[in-house]
């Protein structure tokens, strides 16, 4: 099947926005006491950044370095204590958590002593109790030991997230993932032992030599495990990660034709095996427990105001400023960054550095955003009450242009503004056009380090 517009179907994975690209250093450096002292916190969700993984993929673009070398990890999570306590103290009185969620890196870098620590860090000291909420880690399947997945287990773990990117040797090889498929259904086979309510498997198409059957082969793989959560991600290549495609014999356009066919079988394939989609990446086995729609589970989790990011990569959400610390990709700067982090004082974690501003117009983007992008679309009843209009009415040039192309769906039920099959299809492509000029500019302007 053939792209049916001229619109490049694989612009930006819209996992948060504002992206931090779009942040800038704030000159002001606001007091946390101050930006939390009206926000709702009975509600809050909690995310801790564990920077650090055993390799790092072609493909990834996350802020995350290889390794820990010399105490690292210990300084890191001292690091992270000192955090804490400063935001927790900021936070004041009241604060309660609702869901939690261990991303990275890859959080079981850590051994499992460390990993009991950062229990320890949401528990004791944010005051998260991990038993009661949903709680979402992330893993490598050379980091799934059986000791690790024995700690998140006992400590609550309600889903654990394995980024498996492909059961075929040679693709995993293709995208710079160094991993033998055995040693992968090894690692499947010992969560599964550990007795975590929710498993997602993370699967990548698009990767070099990969095909129509290979495709099928890793779904299957997959499915044999019948996970609760399934997120087929589109290969991406992106400044100054591992992957590079010069050597590939098909042109962009070839490359999206086919990254297109290859996500359309596989969502097929996983509707016709008693899946629901519940985005562009995300599938959901149709009887999987209710804890697999906790805020750790990928899209919400980013998006959700209210959010508390420890950690040197972590963002975090008030109503009126997303703030974290600075953005890099490259591996030197990484490690400068991680190196200063580890280095402050308690007081230099009660403040915010850098952030963006959200403004009316841009929460009104953010909403109808987080909302589009999911299956079951925007309850327009909902938009209305937070912003005394219609999305309608805010975005009238966005909409008509996507209803042309056909991306929403004319047959969704009266209040709800809904994406059709194809515009899911075509997600990174919508998603950015929703970006305020403010935004764009912003982002086309960082320099990329």
């Amino acid at each position: 099947m053939t792209i049916t517009t001229t619109v490049r179907p694989y612009q930006s994975y819209v996992y948060a926005y504002p992206h931090k690209t779009a942040y800038h250093a704030l000159p002001d450096r606001p007091a946390l006491r101050a930006l939390w002292a009206d926000e709702p916190k009975d509600a809050l969700s909690l995310y801790l950044h564990i920077p650090f993984c055993e390799v790092r993929c072609g493909f990834c673009n996350l802020f995350t370095r290889i390794g820990a070398p010399d105490g690292l990890a210990t300084a890191y999570l001292d690091a992270l204590e000192r955090q804490a306590d400063a935001v927790s103290e900021a936070l004041g009185d009241g604060a309660r958590f609702a869901a939690a969620a261990f991303g990275g890196g890859t959080p079981t870098f850590l051994e499992a002593a460390e990993l009991e620590r950062l229990c320890d860090i949401a528990e004791k000291r944010m005051g998260a109790d991990l038993a009661a909420v949903p709680l979402s880690v992330e893993a490598s399947p050379a980091t799934a030991t059986a000791d690790r997945l024995a700690v998140l287990a006992a400590r609550g773990t309600t889903r654990l997230s394995l980024g498996v990117q492909s059961f075929v040797d040679a693709e995993a090889r293709s995208a710079v993932r160094p991993q033998r498929r055995a040693d992968v259904e090894a690692a499947l086979a010992r969560i599964r032992e550990a007795g975590i309510p929710v498993l997602n498997i993370d699967l990548i198409y698009g990767i070099d030599g990969q095909s129509e059957h290979s495709w099928l082969r890793s779904l299957d793989a997959a499915l044999a495990w019948r996970p609760e959560e399934l997120y087929l991600y589109p290969l991406y290549v992106r400044p100054l990660t591992g992957l590079g495609r010069k050597e590939a014999a098909e042109t962009d356009h070839e490359w999206d034709e086919r990254r297109l066919r290859l996500y359309r079988l596989g969502r097929d394939h996983l509707l016709g095996r008693g899946y629901e989609q519940v985005s562009m990446r995300m599938f959901r086995r149709a009887d999987a427990p209710s804890t697999a729609s906790g805020t750790g589970g990928g899209d919400y989790a980013c998006q959700t105001d209210g959010m508390i990011g420890l950690g040197c990569g972590a963002r975090s959400y008030t109503s009126g400023l997303h703030y974290s610390f600075d953005y890099a990709v490259d591996m030197r700067e990484i490690r400068g960054i991680i190196d200063d982090y580890v280095s402050r004082p308690a007081a230099d974690f009660g403040h915010a550095e850098h952030g963006r501003a959200i403004t009316g117009e841009e929460a009104r983007r953010r909403h109808l955003l987080q909302s589009v992008l999911q299956a079951e679309g925007l309850d327009v009843a909902a938009y209305r009450a937070r912003f005394a209009a219609d999305p309608a009415e805010d975005f009238p040039e966005e909409l008509a242009r996507f209803a042309a192309r056909g991306w929403l769906d004319p047959a969704a039920e009266p209040g709800r503004l809904r994406l059709s099959a194809e515009g899911l299809a075509h997600s990174d492509a919508l998603g950015p056009e929703l970006f305020s000029p403010a935004v764009r500019a912003a982002m086309a302007a960082y320099e990329a380090k």
